[in-house]
């Protein structure tokens, strides 16, 4: 069944798969976006880590192609292409020119439904994942986002996608086996496609491909909420890292483009509260910013101070109080500077159809539907001083999380962390 708007297309497959489609025809280049409800969120508590694994040995050769011809094949079309683990979504993207796109989607159908899975490849897939953790561990900023999202975000949504390496070393042939089996369904995968292609040759080639492509993945776990708000993570270094995280309205609610431009005035860019005061006028630190993150169902955002460990407690103070002084409002010069890096972005998604086939579906998965160019247009034009402030007062920064990385703890303001 196929629906339009005025930008965009969509068409449901009688097996659960979607397509969403939005043609951007002064390109020359087409992407596609494969998101499958396969990410790390459904790792076993005692395998974390098996959905980037087996991510990892989908690629290594699938139908008619081994390991090398899957890539060469590639290469030869001109295609630029990448995976990503997250959460929820295992994502597959691909750029190229229009001519390639029907044969793109053949090669990466058959990573959909015809994967190799090599076992003499297991061992070096595992190794590469464990080096990508052991990375990880080696970098401070890493872990505390990491601590961080644990204690502000529900589980399992909080997981490092990479997993541990305890776990990955566990690992067998037969649990990668048996988790594509049960996860590489056709029922919930949204392919988002942008840029320059026949909508009619589109479902027409996805329908041979993967229409009669059968079976339903399991749903995800439930959310478990963390209970502990505070933490310090030792790290041997002359730095010291401060995370501090509040609840925000998710993506989903009307009042999600007031709480981005709060969030931008905040923490983004040069001109943000948190630079100018933190670096600018007081010298505290040499990094600081706010960005704003989402789940279904929940928003937040988090800011990150990078300073030195004599002066953390200073850089928490300072940076809690500009959190409070948010609530008192803000100014229009602040809005405006906040609307022109909205609307960057939104020339951003035009110019670039990888970017927009990944919009696709990110706004599918969390809204189950799409935000067209024009609507976000529109939204971040009509926003007003007053409806942001009048937003503040009515969700003022408050109950924050806060984390720390460096070698001694950070002494947190108590009175600062009342509701």
């Amino acid at each position: 069944m196929t629906t339009s708007s005025d930008s965009y297309f969509v068409h449901h497959f009688d097996n659960g798969l979607l397509v969403v489609a939005e043609p951007l025809p002064w390109l020359s280049s087409v992407s596609f976006d494969i998101a499958i409800p396969a990410g790390a969120l459904f790792d076993p508590e005692d395998r974390q880590g098996l959905a980037s694994l087996t991510t990892d040995m989908v690629l290594r050769g699938a139908g008619p192609r081994d390991a090398r011809a899957f890539l060469e094949d590639l290469e030869n079309l001109g295609v630029v292409w990448s995976e990503s683990v997250g959460h929820r979504y295992i994502h597959f993207s691909a750029a190229m020119r229009p001519d390639y796109l029907r044969e793109a989607l053949a090669i990466f159908s058959d990573v959909l439904r015809k994967p190799r899975l090599p076992q003499e490849d297991l061992e070096s897939a595992r190794q590469g994942l464990i080096q990508t953790i052991q990375a990880e561990e080696d970098d401070p900023e890493h872990q505390l986002n990491k601590a961080l999202r644990y204690r502000f975000l529900p589980y399992p949504w909080s997981r490092s996608p990479h997993g541990m390496i305890d776990h990955v070393v566990a690992i067998s042939w037969h649990e990668v086996a048996e988790f594509f089996e049960r996860h590489f369904q056709p029922s919930g995968i949204v392919i988002g496609v942008a840029g320059r292609f026949n909508w009619d040759e589109l479902v027409s080639s996805i329908g041979e491909l993967l229409g009669d492509w059968k079976g339903c993945p399991p749903p995800p776990p439930e959310a478990r909420w963390p209970t502990e708000r505070q933490a310090h993570v030792p790290f041997d270094s002359q730095q010291t890292h401060i995370g501090v995280a509040y609840r925000s309205v998710p993506y989903e609610d009307d009042r999600y483009f007031l709480a981005r431009a709060a969030a931008g005035m905040l923490g983004s860019g040069t001109s943000s509260r948190l630079f100018m005061e933190l670096r600018e006028r007081r010298g505290l630190c040499y990094a600081v910013g706010a960005s704003y993150v989402a789940i279904r169902g929940f928003g937040g955002v988090i800011c990150y101070v990078g300073t030195t460990s004599e002066r953390a407690e200073e850089s928490l103070q300072v940076l809690l109080e500009e959190l409070q002084n948010l609530g008192e409002g803000v100014h229009n010069d602040e809005l405006n500077r906040a609307k022109a890096q909205l609307k960057s972005g939104i020339v951003f998604l035009q110019e670039s159809s990888a970017a927009r086939a990944h919009a696709l579906t990110q706004d599918w998965a969390l809204l189950g539907r799409v935000r067209s160019m024009q609507e976000i247009k529109k939204a971040v034009d009509s926003l007003t001083t007053e409806e942001i402030n009048s937003f503040l007062r009515e969700n003022r920064p408050r109950d924050f999380t806060v984390v720390t990385v460096g070698p001694r703890p950070v002494e947190v303001p108590s009175e600062l962390l009342q509701s």
